[in-house]
């Protein structure tokens, strides 16, 4: 290790923790960035790679739409696999129809483009759509996705080029973090000892190894995802991050809108509800489709009883919803999985601090691949005390 002292050691490197690594190194601050995997495996990666300021609520709006910005940025200089193809929210009834006009009135009023859409003008863009099921869209054409599977580990390349003055260390594990008079001593697996002002600890769905007594009345909860990949169809005409009705009944920003508070579930979608199943498409690189999802939940203290065995009466809910919503075969699948995320009932994320030292940001819930860049640069200018920039 060139250093064992540091300005900041950021723990965990999921998207939120390597978006605190960013700001801090681009600060000039000397950081070291600590992994206990052999490369981050857990939420970051399993997941559509949608990023959807549109369907933040607001106080989260913004960080999305800065954090757009910074990975558009980003993919000018190296490849993260950013690729801008816009959102489509699919409107199938009219209660979804009112909501998505409602959410066009307020992204006019945050000068946010916004683009309603004609059942015809939808048929023609994404020809696989079945017109049985779409009434109208509104399209977010400044929007992208990227490739879940490789673009933390992009990311993290970037940064270890860009700034020399950061350390990346993974497959290292944290076992104690404690604070030394006006230092923070962290200890390895392997008994290193380093050395920082702050310690950052974005620990994702790891709730066992630091703090867990306090996670254990933190009241957070773990979500768990049912994800599917089809075969590689690139013929199929499903471009960019495909949102359906389900989507908009569950999305945080149509809960501002007018009529929400009136929206009932109909008889046909209550099972699907029970699973807090919402259809997402999403067209991979390489052709092939991603659909999804499902929300299963336990309290922190119960989240081994989740299981990482796939649900196969959620994944048939999942195929047939999906296949009234497009014409391919949706059960032209190459792999299932499961993915976790931790959330707060109460709160957009959990933010503990112990001492002004150790900083703990956790259960960013499903905002993360959207929203974690932005509010990572408003978090480290307020713990290294930075005024931001108008």
């Amino acid at each position: 290790m060139p250093h064992r002292k540091f300005d900041l050691i950021v723990i965990g490197a999921g998207v939120l923790g390597t978006s605190h690594t960013y700001h801090a190194a681009a600060l000039g601050k000397r950081v070291l960035h600590i992994e206990k995997d052999q490369y981050p495996v857990n939420a970051t990666v399993r997941n559509f790679g949608q990023v959807v300021p549109s369907g933040m609520p607001a106080d989260w709006f913004q960080f999305g739409v800065y954090s757009t910005q910074l990975y558009t940025q980003i993919q000018s200089e190296f490849n993260i696999s950013v690729r801008k193809n816009g959102s489509l929210y699919i409107a199938s009834d009219e209660e979804e129809q009112r909501l998505i006009h409602e959410l066009k009135e307020i992204m006019d009023d945050r000068c946010y483009e916004a683009n309603l859409l004609t059942h015809q003008q939808c048929l023609e863009k994404w020809p696989t759509l079945k017109a049985s099921y779409c009434r109208e869209g509104l399209f977010f054409p400044q929007e992208v996705s990227v490739e879940p599977t490789s673009m933390i580990h992009r990311l993290i390349e970037y940064c270890r080029i860009k700034f020399p003055n950061l350390t990346y260390k993974p497959s290292t594990t944290i076992i104690n973090c404690h604070i030394s008079g006006d230092e923070v001593r962290v200890v390895t697996h392997k008994n290193e000892v380093f050395i920082a002002e702050k310690v950052i600890i974005c620990n994702g769905g790891e709730f066992k190894i630091l703090f867990p007594d306090l996670f254990r009345d933190s009241g957070i909860e773990i979500s768990k995802l049912q994800m599917l990949r089809t075969i590689p169809m690139p013929d199929v005409g499903l471009e960019g991050n495909i949102l359906t009705g389900l989507t908009i009944r569950r999305y945080e920003s149509f809960s501002e809108c007018p009529s929400f508070p009136t929206l009932q579930t109909p008889e046909y979608l209550r099972e699907l509800k029970r699973w807090g199943i919402h259809i997402l498409f999403k067209k991979a690189a390489d052709g092939s489709i991603i659909i999804g999802d499902s929300h299963e939940y336990a309290g922190v203290n119960d989240m081994d009883d989740l299981g990482f065995e796939l649900n196969q009466h959620i994944n048939q809910l999942i195929f047939k919803e999906a296949q009234k919503i497009v014409s391919f075969d949706v059960t032209a699948i190459t792999r299932t999985w499961v993915g976790f995320y931790a959330q707060h009932p109460e709160k957009d994320i959990v933010e503990i601090d112990i001492e002004n030292k150790i900083h703990i940001r956790t259960a960013i819930g499903g905002k993360g691949m959207t929203s974690s860049a932005g509010y990572a640069e408003k978090s480290i200018q307020k713990l290294f005390s930075i005024r931001p920039m108008d």
